[in-house]
């Protein structure tokens, strides 16, 4: 069994800052894609940040130059600090991870339970 553990989410000023961490344990052979999600009310999951399988890091528009997303293969986890946060940032956060259970399964993308950011006028 595979499982994601999210946690560092909660309630902040606008301009504040929080940082989301996500850990994967479990039978995990390989790694691939890590990256972060949001979904607000009303509205459809987007993509925030992440790593493709080349291990290069990509930004939704809406939060380059504010949010940071890195990761520790070793320790399959990944991480989002986000800086200068604005109300529209409040969502419930994601993180999904693609990943092999064994040399011999299929690339499945794994979510973790989500976490709430809300950020205060």
């Amino acid at each position: 069994q595979v499982q994601l553990v999210e946690s560092g989410g909660g309630l902040v000023q606008s301009g504040g800052s929080l940082r989301l961490s996500c850990a994967a344990s479990g039978s995990i052979f390989r790694v691939s894609s890590m990256g972060w999600y949001r979904q607000a009310p009303g509205k459809q999951r987007e993509l925030v940040a992440g790593f493709n399988s080349g291990g290069h890091a990509y930004y939704a528009d809406f939060v380059k130059g504010r949010f940071t997303v890195s990761r520790d293969a070793a320790r399959n986890t990944v991480s989002l600090q986000m800086n200068s946060l604005k109300p529209e940032d409040t969502a419930v956060y994601y993180c999904k991870i693609g990943l092999q259970t064994s040399f011999y399964s299929n690339w499945d993308d794994y979510w973790g339970q989500g976490t709430q950011v809300t950020v205060s006028s």
